[in-house]
């Protein structure tokens, strides 16, 4: 599981239209951490899309490119921080 600090700074900075863009995007970088022999980014990298094709297998009809917390939380609905509170 990617905790939520590493999957925020692995988005940082990224803003895409749709979570298949973000995929797309991965898959790119993927390939070229392997070219460049960066195994920790590879590593990293396919933990987001791991994560990232399991958000879209639970939100189907949702194509929004999900924040950090959204996918974290999709993946872990009991930590704290996901919890919602109704007044």
């Amino acid at each position: 599981m990617v905790a939520i600090d590493e999957f925020r700074l692995l988005t940082a900075g990224f803003c895409m239209k749709t979570i298949d863009d973000h995929i797309e995007k991965d898959k790119v970088e993927i390939e070229s951490a392997k070219a460049d022999g960066n195994l920790g980014k590879v590593r990293h990298l396919e933990e987001e899309l791991k994560a990232l094709n399991e958000y879209k297998e639970h939100h189907p009809e949702d194509s929004h490119d999900p924040t950090a917390l959204e996918v974290y939380c999709d993946l872990n609905p009991e930590a704290p921080e996901c919890r919602v509170y109704d007044d």
